[in-house]
């Protein structure tokens, strides 16, 4: 990523790409045989990136919505934060679940992948690929965190219910995804990887053309710091298990319950034709679950490898990282988070 050139070049033609390409956003996710919709520096440096007035993208995401946001009836954008106790009517059940990556149709030495792709994947090959970047301790940024959908968030109380009160969005960051990027910005400058993490809520006020914000800020940082190696796009899931009941989806970690993460990568297939370097990202991912398994085992569940691009193509170390959905708690996540960060750590300092 030295060549700045290059890097301007190329993200110019991405983002001229995300105006055709419309099917390429994490809510059109769809799964069969039994699987859920889902929704889905030394000090920490910060940085809210501002939007051109008049820019004009499309996400197709947008067209999802409301029937992936389970906790919601209506498209209507984020509002206040999370109370702090179940309070109000009771809408629907919270169901506890867990999810087993080891049912996964692909697996390979702690590495699990549900290819919902045409594509034949040999994941030893992905496991045991180099990857084509060193991360280096030489105070200059590697790692841009950020957070498509920065609103979404979790319920406040552990619960068999929620109620009209908990809302599965807050624009405020001490309760939803900026808070948990920040807590992995921290661990990773801890550790001596730079890391930036960008606390732009591109779902708010409009939750349309959030991915094509994203994809802009993304390109935005990598301009100016072509030294990032790994974007992490940082989200949080939701399922339900009928018109009123969510799910949320927990293991145990060291005696405490840990929410279950998941790793979504793209690839080029299907209608997906702007991906050319989705193996890149992939070899990251399969890494990155093989450090989460063996660390913490049965916390990942499978990765779930699509036809889809999620800005992913912007870089060559790019990943998509659910965390919990809208029916765990923020305690839950917060701790999985806590793990997440562990295991990048550990992941990091071999590359």
């Amino acid at each position: 990523m030295s060549n700045r050139g290059a890097i301007i070049r190329f993200c110019a033609s991405a983002l001229i790409i995300a105006l055709f390409l419309t099917y390429t956003s994490i809510k059109g996710l769809s799964y069969s045989g039994g699987d859920v919709v889902i929704q889905t520096i030394a000090p920490t440096i910060m940085e809210s990136h501002t939007l051109s007035a008049g820019t004009v993208f499309e996400d197709p995401s947008s067209q999802n919505f409301a029937v992936q946001d389970n906790a919601s009836s209506s498209v209507s954008s984020p509002t206040a934060s999370v109370p702090v106790s179940a309070s109000g009517a009771v809408q629907g059940k919270v169901i506890e679940k867990f999810i087993s990556p080891y049912t996964a149709n692909t697996s390979y030495n702690n590495v699990y992948l549900k290819n919902n792709t045409d594509l034949n994947i040999n994941l030893k090959e992905f496991v045991v690929g180099k990857i084509g970047f060193d991360i280096e301790k030489n105070g200059e940024p590697q790692v841009l965190i950020l957070h498509t959908h920065a609103t979404e968030s979790y319920l406040q109380h552990n619960e068999n219910y929620y109620t009209d009160t908990d809302l599965s969005r807050t624009t405020d960051n001490e309760y939803n995804m900026v808070a948990l990027g920040k807590i992995i910005a921290d661990r990773l400058n801890e550790a001596g990887i730079v890391t930036l993490h960008d606390t732009t809520q591109h779902d708010y006020p409009s939750y349309n053309e959030s991915y094509s914000r994203a994809a802009e800020t993304i390109c935005s940082y990598t301009e100016k710091y072509p030294s990032i190696k790994i974007v992490i796009d940082l989200h949080r899931d939701a399922i339900a298990a009928n018109d009123t009941d969510k799910v949320k989806l927990t293991t145990e970690i060291d005696g405490k319950k840990a929410a279950q993460i998941m790793l979504v990568m793209g690839s080029q297939s299907g209608n997906v034709t702007n991906f050319p370097n989705w193996k890149e990202n992939l070899k990251l991912a399969t890494r990155l679950q093989q450090t989460v398994e063996t660390m913490y085992p049965s916390l990942a569940r499978s990765i779930h490898f699509m036809s889809k691009n999620y800005n992913e193509s912007l870089t060559t170390g790019s990943m998509l990282i659910e965390i919990g959905t809208d029916g765990n708690t923020f305690s839950e996540a917060k701790y999985s988070t806590e793990l997440l960060s562990n295991a990048l750590i550990n992941l990091l300092n071999t590359l």
